[in-house]
């Protein structure tokens, strides 16, 4: 196995959009995101259905994205909701460490290292991904509730005012690292996933080194993560352009008054209803407009098809049309979800990326050529299988002497 050779600095990251144009990178997010998105919406819907909304008006009104913000709720339907939204939200934090994990291996020259094991390996060290950022979160919450506390004692007589006083210089710099800590725990739920798959720490390795990469790489984060993020959008609106045109494609034969003409017309508008909702359409080009203005792009790419969609009510549809939208909604999705998953496949690339570069140049530690849990296993396979043989010779050698 031939490594890839890095540059260590940002050019390093250039590589991120190419590196994550991979099928097994791209399929383990896609079960990631199905995993959570399955949850979010069992969870969310139950929600509005503790509102007293029915199905029927939940998909008319969110297609396929049921959301409770808007309605006035009891608490136990909010903490359902936030469940949903925090169980998609680790199952992407995983999906990220098995990808990294698969990025690893690939610039070791490992090509072999297959999507199974990722997350068999991810699922193996679920609880440093997830208790990481809860680890840092606590100790912002310890700060604050440390503060109240004494800022309740602060109210007695004399002895508050006296207390306050004395002890303020301590309140200053409490409150200084706590809100370090809390740039610390943005930086691990961008780093988390790359620590665990890429360096194999625990919770407590995994939080110091992102104290570690925040404090001491500072600059570089910055600016890496900015480079990271024009790649991302770049990368998108190349590859959504050969998506959406490929649907054009289709639409443009399939619709065609010589095939299947209006039919197709009322599948295709409905079923793209389901997915691309109004508010989450208009959402989108919004704040897409917003992006490539910034980047002074005053547009995307120009696409060869319209595909304008008019959306369509239930209620002029016949039974069968409506059950064959939804299989073609169904279709749809998991394009819309490729999409989606290939934009996070470029950062977890990115972000792997760039851990690697900062512990080669503060520590002087190539991870590429560092032997990992994988390879020690694999060692200790061969060793053992190597041996075997001759310990067996011996054992009988021994036995026949008895004898």
């Amino acid at each position: 196995m031939i490594p890839i050779k890095l540059n260590f600095n940002y050019t390093d990251i250039f590589r991120a959009p190419r590196l994550a144009l991979s099928g097994k990178k791209v399929s383990i997010l896609i079960k990631g995101n199905l995993i959570g998105y399955i949850s979010y919406f069992l969870f969310s819907l139950i929600s509005l259905l503790s509102t007293g909304m029915n199905i029927k008006e939940v998909i008319s009104k969110y297609g396929l994205y049921p959301c409770l913000f808007g309605h006035s709720a009891e608490w136990y339907s909010w903490v359902l909701y936030y469940i949903g939204i925090i169980i998609w939200f680790l199952a992407i934090l995983l999906s990220l460490t098995a990808v990294s994990r698969v990025v690893l291996k690939q610039l070791k020259g490992n090509d072999f290292f297959s999507g199974k094991d990722a997350w068999g390996y991810a699922l193996k060290h679920w609880h440093a991904v997830v208790f990481t950022p809860m680890t840092l979160l606590l100790i912002i919450v310890f700060f604050l509730l440390l503060a109240s506390t004494f800022a309740f004692i602060g109210k007695i007589p004399i002895l508050g005012k006296l207390t306050f006083s004395v002890l303020y210089i301590i309140y200053f710099f409490g409150s200084i690292f706590t809100i370090v800590t809390a740039f610390v725990l943005i930086s691990s739920l961008i780093y988390t996933p790359s620590i665990i798959g890429i360096y194999e720490e625990d919770t407590m390795g995994a939080v110091f080194q992102t104290y570690s990469i925040t404090f001491g790489q500072i600059w570089r984060i910055i600016v890496y993560n900015l480079l990271l993020f024009i790649l991302i959008v770049l990368s998108l609106e190349i590859f959504s352009w050969f998506c959406l045109n490929s649907i054009g494609l289709i639409s443009y034969i399939f619709g065609h008054k010589f095939f299947m003409g209006n039919q197709f017309v009322i599948l295709n508008n409905y079923s793209s209803s389901l997915v691309l909702p109004n508010v989450i359409l208009d959402t989108v080009l919004y704040y897409k407009s917003i992006i490539l203005e910034t980047l002074n792009l005053n547009s995307g790419l120009p696409y060869f098809f319209n595909n304008t969609i008019n959306y369509l009510e239930s209620a002029n549809m016949s039974s069968l049309d409506i059950i064959y939208s939804i299989f073609l909604s169904l279709s749809y999705f998991i394009i819309g979800l490729s999409i989606l998953s290939y934009g996070l496949a470029i950062f977890a690339v990115g972000e792997s990326l760039m851990f690697i570069t900062f512990k080669k140049l503060s520590d002087d530690d190539d991870l590429i050529l560092r032997n990992d849990e994988d390879d020690e296993d694999d060692e200790d396979g061969i060793i053992h299988g190597d041996l075997e043989p001759h310990f067996q010779k011996a054992s009988k050698d021994n036995l026949s002497e008895e004898e």
